[in-house]
Order: structure tokens, then sequence, then C-alpha cells
């Protein structure tokens, strides 16, 4: 049941009813007993997010702003959520990491976004991090993928919901959101970042801001159908593998005449029981499958697959590869 509705403005009302929805459907039937952190930038989406959700469920809020410092001006977005949130009485906190941002930048810094916001989550007993993610950063992300041959899996997009953090924008436009926080009169700032072209996301934006034929709503769509479509792929891998005689053995891999992606799947689910940092990127998979058909031996990282038994059963097993003379044994 949704809480009832104040006398608000019609956009304003329907909004929060809109929000009220997908965070039903995301947190499941207590969504209004929870506590939500929002992770709050300081630009028009994430100001926009925080407000509809203190409005929503005042009291169960709190916010964090992660600054990672990298460039001029972050600290003083963070200090201006900072005093919007103490105007308004949200609880609020900046977030920075302990140590400089190393590899591969974006990528860096968006895991230690993610590690930060936990730990404060967990600090402060929250049941979920909510973030402004809305349907024009799915655009982005899918095509993005697209261009680099992603599978099910990397189409599916941004997901609604990973793990605690929920994503309740993902089918919202961005334009709607600006136009909510000018209405709203909320302090916001645009993160220079976005449009600094040495990024290939940002880069992206650009182009599609002028193009009136992708849609990015019916693109979320699309998303929410492919990770639906990646979970009942991953379900049903995980009952193939229980009906094998030796599925206790996370050394065993079993064919019986699978589809590929499938198999695919198989495959890289007993690797990872083996090995939980093991990163398989497709053409790297698909030798390793390759290897397997052809009854060769097949190599990932510091693991073996060697086929066992006659040359027309499907299956192989898992080992560690023999260390290299001279290796150093811990």
């Amino acid at each position: 049941m949704l809480p009832p509705q104040k006398q608000k403005p019609a956009a304003e009302a329907d909004a929060v009813y809109r929000l009220a929805k997908q965070l039903e459907t995301l947190a499941g039937p207590e969504w209004q007993r929870l506590t939500y952190g929002v992770a709050v930038s300081g630009g028009p989406d994430s100001m926009a997010l925080l407000w509809l959700m203190v409005t929503l469920l005042p009291g169960q809020v709190r916010a964090a702003t992660v600054d990672h410092g990298l460039r001029r001006g972050s600290t003083d977005e963070a200090r201006m959520v900072a005093g919007f949130c103490e105007r308004d009485h949200i609880p609020h906190a900046i977030l920075n990491p302990p140590a400089p941002i190393r590899g591969s930048f974006q990528a860096a810094a968006r895991a230690e976004r993610y590690r930060l916001l936990d730990g404060w989550r967990q600090a402060h007993a929250v049941d979920f991090i909510v973030t402004a993610h809305h349907a024009d950063d799915q655009l982005e992300t899918l095509i993005m993928r697209i261009n680099r041959s992603s599978g099910v899996g990397g189409l599916s997009g941004i997901r609604a919901r990973n793990g605690q953090v929920l994503r309740p924008l993902l089918w919202w436009r961005r334009a709607d959101l600006v136009a909510l926080a000018l209405e709203a009169d909320l302090p916001f700032v645009d993160d220079p970042s976005n449009a600094d072209v040495r990024f290939d996301r940002a880069r992206l934006r650009k182009q599609l801001r002028s193009q009136p034929i992708l849609d990015a709503e019916a693109a979320a769509r699309s998303a929410q159908w492919l990770a639906d479509a990646d979970m009942a792929l991953d379900w049903t891998v995980d009952r193939l593998i229980a009906d094998w005689p030796d599925a206790a053995d996370a050394a065993a891999i079993r064919d019986a005449g699978y589809p590929a992606e499938i198999f695919r799947r198989v495959v890289v689910r007993r690797l990872r029981a083996f090995d939980p940092r093991l990163t398989l990127r497709g053409v790297t998979l698909d030798g390793v499958i390759a290897a397997m058909r052809d009854g060769r031996r097949a190599m990932v990282g510091s693991l073996l697959i060697d086929h066992v038994g006659n040359a027309d059963a499907g299956f192989w097993r898992i080992s560690a590869a023999p260390r290299r003379k001279g290796t150093r044994r811990d």
C-alpha cells in the first residue's frame, strides 16, 4: 500500500508516486519500513532523487557524497550538498578515499565510490543505497557495450538492483529530472567531467544529445528484459549442474549437448569456483571453448582444462597449472 499523498502540485505528486511504485518493486513489500542512503553528487539528477526520497520517506533517508578530490571544485560541490542537507535536516556525510585512485581512472573511481558507500551503509545500519542512474545513462551504457561485443549479461546494462544498491530512476529521462530540480528550486551543479571528451562516455553523450532516433526509455525496457533473460540463463545453469553425478566436484565440467550460451556459462561458473577473481572476456572464453571442443588442453590464467575419457564424451577437469621452475613458493 502506498502512503497517502499530501497536497502537492500535480507533477510533484506524480513523481513521488512513481518513485514509490519503483521502490516497492525493487525493495519488496516492506519497502516503507526500510532506511535508505542516497548517493548524491550534487548534479540535478541526484539532487532530484534526494528530494523525492525525503518527500516520500521523511526521517528514513540519509545522504552521502563521495569526493575523490580528483578535480578542482569537487570539494565545493560536496559542501553544497552538505549545506542543502543541513538546511533540510537530512543526515549527510562526505566520504573521501583513503588513498589516491590508481589504474583505469573512471573504473577505479567507480569501484572506490561503491566501496565507500557500502562501508558507510553498514556503519549506519542503512538497508539500501539508492543512486540516480537514469534512462539516458542506460542508453549510453548499452551502446558502449554493443561497441565492445558484449553478450546477454553485458547488454543487461545497469541493473535496477544489484545487492544492496537500488536504481529506481532507470526509466526516467535526464531532462525530466533536471526539470524537477528546477521546479523544486533545488541547488545543483554540472560535473565538468560529464562533458570531458577525453572519456568515451562523455563523447557518446555529446553525440546522443543531437540525435532524435534512439529512444532511451525503450532501451531501458530492453535492458530490463535482457537482465531477466540473463537471470533465467543462470537459473537454468544452476539446475543443470545440480543434476550432474559429480555436481559437488568443482573441477568437473560436463556437456550434454547444451546450447552454446548455456555451455559458456557452465565453463565460467566452474572456472570461477576455482578463482573468483578470474576475468573472462568474450574472445578469451571463445578460444578456451574452441580448445575444449577440439580435445586440446586449454589454459586460463593459472588454471588448466583437460579432456577426460574417450573423445566422444563431453567431460573435462580443471586443475592448477604447475609452477614454473624458479618460481618462489609462499
